[in-house]
């Protein structure tokens, strides 16, 4: 089953459960799922599902960010709920140690020399670690790696 099917799946249980959280949030993520395949003009692959949720997780890391700035603690706890049905659907984040690993093999590979590189690693890491990762990170450490 995939992942857009997972979410149909878990918002039919969501709404026979009374579960409001799950359910707004599962809502959230099918309504920018068919956004994108509207801008798009077609249905979206795994790959383009995985992208629409992390963009939808960034936007609740954000919020909590903002919630803990603010001292809301129930907005904190909120966008921490939200964060946790958001993360169900995508695939285990790496450890930074493990993405570290990933770009360092990856420069290796494609032969990356300095930062004028960084635009074919990133292409290449990213596709390897496809939803694993957010872009900020994997820019971060490329940066660092290809500086060194």
């Amino acid at each position: 089953m995939d992942t857009r099917q997972k979410i149909e799946t878990a918002l039919k249980e969501a709404m026979r459960s009374g579960d409001n959280i799950r359910k707004q949030n599962l809502r959230m993520i099918m309504s920018s799922l068919k956004l994108s395949e509207v801008e798009k003009g077609g249905a979206l692959d795994e790959a383009g599902v995985l992208s629409v949720i992390q963009k939808e997780l960034k936007s609740r890391q954000e919020a909590l960010h903002e919630a803990q700035t603010a001292n809301r603690p129930d907005l904190i706890e909120r966008a921490r709920a939200d964060i946790a049905v958001i993360e169900e659907f995508l695939p285990k984040q790496l450890t930074e140690e493990e993405l570290t690993t990933v770009v360092t093999e990856t420069i290796t590979e494609v032969g990356a020399a300095g930062p004028r590189d960084m635009g074919k690693v990133m292409k290449a890491v990213m596709a390897k670690v496809q939803g694993r990762a957010a872009g900020d990170q994997v820019s971060q450490i490329v940066r660092k790696k290809l500086q060194a």
